[in-house]
């Protein structure tokens, strides 16, 4: 229980704080997303910060990229491998994101990010045991953007520790989110 109250007052500060950072113009855009994968679910919430930058321009379209700063809420639904037995877990996470994009930022776009994440406890859920609270987090995913500043997108996303120790059988989620761009 203390982990959810955690990460919820984690949420509720970031969801307060991104006003005042956008307004500084340190975050460009929020999103709130949800995700599924074998016995487990999860809603993130994050903030992103665009570098700004375009490489390999061509025919209206470049390579650029983001910061993505992520907390979220994961919840197992088969504990230990015991259908029915829930665990609750926090999770913060940072990753660079590359995103093949047009060049105004509106319509459809390719991603692809590896980042670093912590959990609040070690996950042990249905058949996936990750021996360590430091994972890496890498996704590749599409979306569009509409005129309106939304976007909505969808992502495979992969926890692992990379082979750091074992076990280490991974999380795999597939992600849905919707993104207000400032």
């Amino acid at each position: 229980m203390k982990n959810i109250v955690r990460t919820l007052a984690a949420v509720a500060a970031l969801s307060a704080a991104q006003a005042g950072f956008a307004a500084d113009g340190l975050v460009d855009s929020i999103s709130l997303e949800g995700a599924g994968g074998q016995s487990v679910q999860l809603v993130r919430l994050s903030a992103q910060s665009d570098w700004s930058k375009r490489w390999f321009a061509s025919n209206g379209y470049h390579l650029s990229g983001y910061w993505d700063a992520n907390i979220a809420y994961w919840r197992g639904n088969s504990f230990q491998n015991v259908k029915g037995q829930h665990q609750n877990l926090g999770v913060v996470g940072i990753t660079p994101v590359f995103r093949y994009q047009a060049d105004d930022k509106l319509g459809w776009y390719g991603e692809a990010g590896i980042g670093a994440s912590v959990f609040t406890e070690l996950y042990d859920n249905a058949d996936n045991r990750l021996s360590t609270a430091f994972e890496f987090a890498d996704h590749i995913g599409a979306g569009y953007v509409f005129a309106n500043k939304w976007e909505l997108g969808a992502r495979l996303q992969h926890y692992s520790n990379g082979g750091i120790k074992h076990p280490n059988s991974g999380v795999n989620l597939f992600v849905v989110k919707a993104s207000y761009h400032f």
